[in-house]
């Protein structure tokens, strides 16, 4: 316990001088503590009242609350181009973005390394496809291959692209890459058969998606319910969520006869900021890929450090829009997040020798 203490003195002078690396000593022990602060990422959409995107608005055009504490955002982007540092608002009144130089990164917790500056967001999307390929799939297989390649085929130039397949089990076809050819090997080399475990399988993409900057997009395609997952949607919903992980389910006509599933997907769609479509031929999957392609090319991307807030459990965020423009135009993005861990790593120096440990 008495260690316990000391180390949290040493982190707290540390998180208010700038997060930078501190040295706190006694006569025993001298550690060096890294501190690894959580940074929100957001996705947002904006459209007017016919549906339209609403492109060139301005960091100072939006509010951001979390718990209802007001929020400064720190980072801002749209579409595919890259994230930029938002400066500090200039004597007359306009603001800037300023490139962010590039900074050590914890991928597997989604969190990032302090250091004095922000860390560097990627140009583009991390788009993860995942197809359904269980015995649902018999029909209409290659009408579907035929729509993710040419969404693939779509994508910008800054987008890098991963294809998965799944039925029980969860096939990495193609890893995350800007090579086109290697997904659309991928997509061309899958068969049917076998039941779905979408929700097994769209937890571990999720996973595999959390370890990457910037925007984090899952593309479902899925002709049909679950039928063999041991993890329910909700569990999934919320680490998408709380990774930023923005969800798209592209489904047939055959998962719409199913209340329950078209109501999962259309609510876990909707809590990461994405949509759901169900499709009743080939025409309308294309569409609906073009339609999650465009979106992918509109969208906001901010970042901002969370102020103070005893709340360790969910945490609602709020995006508006400031002025007119509140009633004019329609916002999208996530509900809300669970904050991660915040960890902490101490090197100890005594007399005996080196040693480490975590809190």
């Amino acid at each position: 316990m008495a260690k316990k203490h000391f180390l949290l003195a040493c982190v707290i002078p540390s998180l208010m001088l700038g997060f930078g690396s501190k040295t706190c000593s006694t006569q025993e022990t001298r550690p060096d503590i890294h501190v690894v602060v959580n940074m929100v990422q957001l996705n947002v959409a904006v459209t007017d009242n016919k549906g339209n995107y609403v492109a060139s608005l301005r960091p100072e055009d939006f509010a951001i609350s979390e718990d209802g504490i007001e929020q400064k955002i720190a980072t801002f982007g749209q579409g595919d181009e890259p994230t930029r540092r938002v400066a500090e608002l200039a004597s007359n009144g306009s603001s800037a973005a300023d490139p962010i130089p590039d900074e050590p990164r914890n991928v597997a917790s989604n969190q990032f390394a302090s250091g004095g500056a922000l860390s560097s967001m990627i140009a583009g999307s991390n788009v993860f496809v995942l197809f359904d390929t269980s015995n649902y799939m018999y029909r209409g297989f290659v009408f579907a291959q035929d729509a993710i390649a040419d969404f693939v085929r779509s994508l910008e130039n800054a987008d890098k692209v991963a294809f998965y397949s799944y039925s029980r089990d969860l096939s990495r076809s193609a890893s995350l890459t800007a090579d086109r050819s290697q997904v659309l090997t991928g997509v061309r080399s899958t068969v049917a058969g076998d039941d779905a475990a979408l929700y097994n399988c769209l937890l571990l993409t999720v996973k595999d998606a959390a370890q990457y900057q910037g925007r984090k997009v899952i593309v479902v395609f899925s002709n049909g319910p679950d039928n063999s997952s041991v993890v329910p949607p909700e569990d999934v919903a919320e680490l998408a969520q709380s990774t930023g992980t923005v969800i798209y389910m592209i489904s047939t006509r055959e998962a719409q006869l199913e209340p329950v599933s078209t109501a999962v997907f259309e609510r876990m769609t909707a809590a990461t900021g994405g949509k759901a479509y169900f499709a009743k031929n080939w025409r309308e999957e294309k569409n609906a890929f073009s339609s999650i392609r465009d979106d992918l090319a509109h969208l906001y991307s901010f970042s901002y450090y969370p102020k103070p807030n005893p709340n360790r459990g969910w945490r609602a965020i709020t995006v508006k829009l400031a002025g007119e423009k509140a009633r004019k135009y329609h916002i999208r993005t996530r509900s809300g997040y669970r904050p991660l861990p915040a960890r902490f790593s101490a090197e100890n120096t005594s007399p005996q020798g080196a040693q480490s440990g975590s809190e």
